[in-house]
């Protein structure tokens, strides 16, 4: 049976996927908390999630989702709102924590793959194990950057829509509310039907490919 029929990324590749993933959910859902947590709200850190541990972030079937349709998800911080001194502006900060941290550490990683072969630090190391650090480093920049840009729509439950919800007056972010579960469907039909995905999604997700120049741009100043 071919594996790779059935799986978003190659069978060789999951380990390097799940540790990338592990890493990546963990840092997003602890920038939200963190955050939340510096303006005022303590119901993250009640609930055990100011912290980079994965086991507290994790969500077991929104990982097998990410495995085998390349989209799933991590358990989310609940936040509190009304404990902020300014609920729209710090709901507005919390939210696009999460995404920015992915963004960020998508920076620091390609930064540490550059310094790695910048220095030589891996050159008397066999070929599986500069392979196997191209590979995680490939999926640690990339994933991040698919992250960020998801995050960023403006569906729910993604962080995206919670920022409109703030920036829209409330009587208009109210009534949107009555409408959340179908943009849920909305997102799913984008994502799962190609033609939709193509003149929707595909041009937003393609700018991952802009995001990594700029990067590579800063980068080539610094070596």
């Amino acid at each position: 049976m071919d594996w790779n029929s059935f799986l978003a990324y190659p069978l060789e590749h999951l380990p390097f996927v799940f540790l990338v993933l592990m890493l990546s959910f963990s840092v997003h859902e602890f920038a939200h908390a963190y955050l939340a947590d510096r303006f005022g709200d303590p119901t993250p850190r009640s609930m055990g999630r100011v912290t980079l541990n994965p086991r507290v972030h994790l969500d077991v079937l929104g990982m097998i989702f990410f495995l085998l349709v390349g989209i799933g998800w991590a358990k989310p911080v609940l936040v509190n709102r009304s404990r902020f001194k300014n609920p729209r502006g710090m709901g507005i900060a919390v939210s696009f924590a999460g995404p920015f941290s992915n963004l960020v550490l998508a920076f620091i990683s390609l930064l540490i793959y550059a310094m790695i072969f910048e220095f030589h630090w891996i050159d008397q190391s066999s070929k599986g194990v500069v392979d196997a650090v191209k590979l995680f480093f490939e999926y640690l920049i990339r994933l991040n950057i698919f992250l960020f840009i998801l995050n960023l729509l403006p569906f729910p439950p993604l962080d995206g829509y919670r920022i409109l919800e703030d920036v829209l007056p409330r009587s208009l972010a109210l009534r949107m509310k009555q409408y959340e579960q179908w943009f849920f469907y909305i997102i799913l039909l984008l994502f799962f039907i190609p033609p939709l995905r193509a003149v929707t999604l595909g041009p937003i997700f393609g700018l991952e490919s802009d995001i990594l120049r700029a990067f590579s741009t800063v980068l080539s100043l610094i070596f």
